[in-house]
């Protein structure tokens, strides 16, 4: 399976457990020239955006490498951009959430919740 298609299924997995856990999906694969938000949800008044990653062979260092400040600030500064055009989710609480599939060594949908903290 290459690489495009492994993500897919991944956040396709992410969303469906989102949503059997009381998550309305707002979005996904946002996108903004900062960058790209895989999932924007919604969880009574706390929107969620959640990184997916889909790591079938990785160890928590690769998660670790593939989740650096970097990207990081790219998720948050795209978070931002989507504030800024959604003004009637400005007044709910941020979150910053990872979502792991299929990494060896954890249950195969991993939820991470406040996996960040971006400055808004």
């Amino acid at each position: 399976m290459n690489k495009i298609v492994l993500g897919k299924n991944g956040e396709d997995r992410a969303a469906l457990y989102l949503e059997q856990h009381g998550f309305t999906i707002l979005d996904r694969n946002w996108r903004a020239r900062s960058g790209e938000i895989d999932i924007i949800a919604l969880k009574e008044e706390t929107i969620v955006f959640v990184e997916v990653k889909t790591l079938p062979s990785g160890v928590i260092s690769t998660l670790e490498h593939e989740l650096n400040r970097r990207k990081q600030k790219r998720i948050t500064e795209t978070a931002k951009r989507f504030l800024a055009i959604n003004r009637k989710y400005n007044n709910r609480f941020i979150r910053f959430d990872v979502i792991v599939v299929d990494m060896p060594g954890f249950p195969p949908v991993y939820h991470m919740e406040n996996a960040f903290f971006g400055v808004l």
